[in-house]
């Protein structure tokens, strides 16, 4: 164990910065609000931050359209600010790690502005500019990825919305200005970055078109009407034949190479961890990228024992591939980008046992987990009524394009809307019942609405108060991770893998023998383990149960697991 580096052993912790903790009492949140907060997350147990943006920004995508990489946005506070909450955070050990917008800039940052003023300028090929549109490839959110320019008289590229104008990866001079951004940050201390869509930074270079027969609105709106499996399998294949001469393409493995050679370059074990599910950006375990997310897990409509045990056998499976060095996994099942937890992988019956189940998931498979604000409380997706609230600039062009374009009635379109806006799962967090959830002042208009259910007891105060919350279930279970070894760096091992009501696996070091058993069903299991090499003749001494925890020594042949039980136990000699 003491050869694993921080991030292996780390539970991180993601802080959606705008709604984390409004400090000064404007409506936004802010620096100043999560130094505030960070005792707050040095007791609930997490061991390091994913900051998402916070430089500033004209926030056409909610701070990934970035107009300065080495400065702070003036609602979150100054340089200073941040330096303080840098300084905090380490003094209580917790690290912090930024996004990293490597693909594309703000159409406002001044590269851009330099670039769009005429051809011949020092920064002329600093994006990607075409004389006429070369293709018909779309934008990912917002129609056609090519935006014309009257003072060049052309067109530049954008995989994301018009605000954001791809960088040219291929001229050395960007290179090298991003990655000065790169060392600014590390220069103050950072401990490593997430990589956002690192997949989109180099385009097809023969610029081949897509053969979907629509554009990307009709292709939203075939997604929200889709309803049988045929359905949702060719929207699944026009979304991928869309885009893929946009991904992942040549030039990739290089310069994640080359970003990995920076941060090796410096001290104190600074990390990597790519938006992106393929572990080739890992290269061979020691040159690329530290972590990729096991974004598999989470694309389902359920979370199932047969899904989980399959998306194991595959993906460690694939991290064994890797002929030298680390061979890590790293889970979540929750950022900003998709829907709440609670919400997503809910029954609307059993929501609240559900969710207890996908957190011990979580923080007990082997890999490093991640977890997104306000998953520790049980916020839920909050849906908007009315186009004026949203702020998510996909969301909203969607609902024009489909009334305007398509004559859809504006009541289904917000509806439409709201399900697919990301502003549903990143409404400002939850700290109390008071006025505004105490995340404002009361009478303080908060960027986004407050969810009501705060006043239901989805809030922090009322949780830290209850000691049977999910608040301190979490707290519980982090503890009980980080006191288990075999729990942070023990080897999974499958049991009973053909269950269709239960997941159980083992996790295994020279040292410990940890049974970890989660009840995805609403009945009463009566389970033998006795037949089973790595527990058979030994007892099990229990160390967290989510229903009873009084029976600390449990029979491995007939152990009766309550409905929608959490059970870890170590696994001991009979006689010990």
């Amino acid at each position: 164990m003491n050869s694993l580096k921080w991030w292996q052993t780390a539970v991180f912790y993601q802080i959606y910065p705008r709604s984390f903790a409004d400090g000064n009492g404007d409506g936004i949140g802010d620096f100043k609000g999560i130094v505030e907060k960070l005792d707050y997350l040095a007791d609930l147990g997490v061991d390091a931050l994913w900051l998402s943006p916070h430089f500033p920004s004209p926030n056409w995508d909610c701070g990934y359209d970035i107009s300065d990489y080495c400065n702070v946005a003036p609602e979150y506070g100054t340089l200073d600010d941040f330096k303080l909450f840098l300084d905090e955070s380490h003094k209580r050990n917790i690290r912090v790690i930024l996004d990293l917008v490597l693909n594309h800039t703000s159409d406002e940052h001044a590269w851009f502005v330099e670039s769009k003023s005429s051809r011949d300028n020092p920064k002329a090929d600093w994006y990607v500019w075409m004389d006429t549109p070369p293709n018909n490839w779309q934008s990912c959110f917002d129609g056609e990825a090519w935006t014309y320019v009257p003072e060049r008289d052309q067109y530049y590229y954008h995989y994301f919305m018009k605000q954001q104008p791809d960088l040219n990866w291929h001229n050395p001079k960007v290179k090298e200005a991003m990655w000065d951004a790169v060392r600014f940050w590390l220069d103050l201390g950072v401990d490593g970055y997430r990589l956002d869509a690192i997949g989109t930074i180099y385009e097809d270079p023969n610029l081949t078109p897509h053969e979907v027969p629509m554009t990307m609105a009709e292709l939203r709106r075939y997604s929200d009407l889709a309803s049988t499996p045929e359905e949702k399998e060719l929207r699944d294949k026009y979304f991928y034949d869309m885009f893929k001469n946009q991904w992942a393409q040549g030039g990739l493995h290089e310069l994640m190479k080359e970003l990995r050679a920076i941060t090796d370059s410096y001290d104190g074990d600074r990390m990597l961890v790519g938006e992106d599910d393929n572990i080739d950006y890992m290269g061979n375990g020691e040159d690329e990228l530290h972590l990729v997310f096991n974004f598999p897990l989470m694309k389902t409509e359920r979370i199932t024992p047969e899904h989980i045990h399959k998306n194991q056998a595959e993906r460690l499976k694939q991290l064994e591939s890797l002929h030298l060095g680390n061979k890590w996994p790293c889970n979540t099942l929750g950022n900003h980008d998709c829907s709440r937890i609670h919400t997503r992988y809910g029954d609307k019956l059993h929501d609240a046992e559900l969710a207890r189940l996908h957190a011990a998931l979580v923080l007990t498979m082997k890999g490093t987990p991640f977890l997104y604000n306000g998953e520790e409380i049980g916020m839920t997706d909050y849906m908007l009524t009315d186009i004026s609230q949203v702020k998510d600039t996909m969301g909203s062009w969607y609902y024009h394009t489909i009334v305007t374009e398509m004559g859809v009635h504006p009541e289904e379109a917000m509806t439409r809307t709201a399900e697919m806006t990301r502003d549903k799962n990143r409404t400002p967090m939850q700290w109390s019942k008071q006025p505004n959830a105490g995340f404002s002042p009361e009478n303080i208009a908060t960027w986004l609405p407050v969810n009501s259910n705060y006043a239901d007891g989805i809030n922090v105060k009322d949780q830290i108060q209850s000691p049977y919350s999910l608040l301190n279930y979490y707290k519980h279970l982090l503890k009980v991770r980080k006191s288990t070894p075999a729990l942070i760096h023990g080897e999974y091992i499958p049991v009973h893998s053909t269950a269709k009501d239960y997941f159980a696996f083992l996790r295994v070091t020279e040292k410990q023998k940890i049974l970890v058993i989660l009840n995805f069903s609403s009945e009463r299991l009566e389970l033998d383990f006795s037949n089973i090499k790595d527990i058979n003749s030994q007892t099990l001494q229990t160390l967290f149960s989510s229903a009873d925890a009084s029976q600390k020594e449990r029979s491995t042949k007939a152990l009766t697991i309550n409905p929608f039980e959490v059970f870890i136990a170590e696994v001991k000699p009979a006689h010990a």
